[in-house]
Formats: structure tokens, sequence, C-alpha cells
């Protein structure tokens, strides 16, 4: 199976008057069609970014990225804008980036389309289909200040679908809402990506998010760092494991909870063993007896 997206040695680099603030430093990602995973990170991570940069709002300063068939480096404002229309929907945290207030919900569903030049019967009967698809059918009339936070939230989805895209990204979609709530928005989007076939990632800083994807890229200091796997049968999960990442360059980052436990500085000692790769803290260094190591 073809990649959907490729990140790779993907940069951005942001000039604030003399200053220079790296957002992204050598970012490598790959995301399979039909995929639904998060990236997960500290504020100042590099996460917004780089769903900046894949949603063809922002450009990269050097690397390459590849979202379908475009070539996100290469393209004009005018492909752009056609990109973000045609391939690309958004679901925000703040319901005032998602909705018009002076319109109903069935109104902001069929906005994007009228904008893409869609026939009004067809922008009705779809728009119509996917409120109906997030559970809104009766409530497609009302405005979202009549709307509840978790229904506005699924109003905003199916924005985000209306044009049909291949890619749907999601800015904090539960952070403004309850427990009970954002598990409906992600049994939505669950149903629609596999509907449609859309690959739909999750930006997010709360790892209450974890369980409900089908992987989780971990972000810290512009890069990817770790990466957690499921395993699925049926609906029942086998496996869950957390993975360092190694990037094409050779470079992982250690989690930090390992660097604080070893107190680990600057430097670290390898040792190259038959079947695996050990680290040790700095310190042991002026060690004449080799540290002791638990095998695992």
């Amino acid at each position: 199976m073809s990649t959907f997206i490729e990140c790779d040695n993907l940069v951005k680099i942001y000039k604030i008057a003399d200053l220079e603030v790296v957002a992204l430093q050598g970012l490598d990602l790959v995301v399979d069609p039909g995929e639904m995973m998060a990236l997960i990170g500290p504020s100042g991570s590099g996460k917004s970014t780089l769903m900046n940069i894949l949603g063809g709002l922002d450009i990269p300063t050097a690397g390459r990225v590849r979202v379908g068939e475009y070539n996100l480096l290469e393209m004009s404002r005018r492909d752009q804008t056609l990109y973000r229309r045609r391939e690309v929907g958004f679901v925000w945290q703040q319901t005032a980036r998602n909705l018009l207030p002076y319109l109903t919900a069935r109104e902001n569903v069929e906005l994007p389309m009228a904008l893409n030049g869609v026939s009004p019967r067809e922008r009705r009967d779809r728009a119509a289909d996917l409120l109906d698809r997030v559970g809104l059918a009766n409530r497609m009339d009302h405005r979202p200040d009549r709307l509840s936070g978790g229904e506005q939230q699924r109003v905003a989805i199916a924005v985000g679908m209306a044009n049909r895209p291949s890619l749907l990204l999601a800015d904090e979609p539960t952070g403004e809402v309850d427990s009970e709530a954002a598990d409906i928005i992600f049994q939505v989007m669950h149903e629609l990506r596999d509907e449609f076939g859309v690959t739909i990632i999750v930006v997010t800083h709360d790892m209450f998010v974890a369980n409900r994807v089908d992987r989780v890229v971990g972000m810290r200091d512009g890069r990817t760092s770790t990466e957690i796997l499921r395993r699925r049968d049926g609906d029942m999960l086998v496996s869950d494991e957390e993975y360092a990442i190694l990037d094409r360059a050779g470079r992982l980052q250690l989690p930090e909870a390992y660097i604080d436990a070893l107190e680990m500085e600057d430097r670290v000692r390898l040792r190259l063993k038959q079947d695996r790769v050990e680290v040790f803290p700095q310190h042991d260094l002026a060690n004449e007896k080799e540290p002791e190591v638990e095998e695992v």
C-alpha cells in the first residue's frame, strides 16, 4: 500500500525581526491512506506548525512534503487555495473558527460547497446527508447558539467533510467538551473515516485521545519522538506498545522520564550488542567496572 503523506527532513523557521525560531527541525513522518492518527505533544513541540503545512496554510523552509499527488513545496498560491478547498477539511477547537453564528447548521455545511462551485441542489442534499451522519438531522435548522458544544463540533466535522476531502485535520476537537461528548465526536469521525476513506489527523496535547485513534505520534522540539502502535482484532485491543522513533539521519529522542531517572546530560555511551544497542549515562564513563544492565 502506497503512503498518503510523506514528510522528509521537514524544516520550518519563523523569522521575527532579527530572531529566528525553529519550529520544525528535520521532521520525518509517514501516514497511510485512510489512517486515523493523533499528533500529541506539549505547546511549542511543532504539532500545530506541521498541521498548518499539511493543510496548505503554511510553507516549509526546507525538506520535502507530499500529500497524495500534491507536492506542497512546489504549489503556487492559487494551487494552495484549490488544494485547501478540494482536498483538506479543517476542524478547530473554537466554534468561532468553525461556524458562522448567523447561519444555521445546514447553511454552514453548504457554505464551503458554494465556494467550491457545487450546485444548490447537491449542496442541500449533501448537507442533509452529512448532518444525518453526525446525528444532527433534527438540528440542521438551528444556529450555533442553539446547539451544545458537542453538537457544534459535530456540525464542524460535517463542514470539514462538505467537499469530500481526502484529508481531515482536527485541532483539539474535544478540548472544550466533556468526556461523553468527546466519545461521540470520535465515534462520528471513525464512522466517516470508514464510510469515505478519509485520512484523519488529530492534533492535541491530551493523552485521552490516544485510546481513540489507530496510531499516536509524539512530538518534541520540532521532531517526532515516540510512536504508539496498536493492533486490534475487531473491536478488541490486542497490543499497545510505545516506541522511540529513529529518523532517517539515525537520530532518536529518549523519553524525558528516562533522561531524568538516569541523570543523563550532554553525552551518553553506546554499546552494540548482538540484538540491541545499550545506552549509558555520561557519568558511567569514569567507572572501571561495566555497569550492570538488567536483561529484558
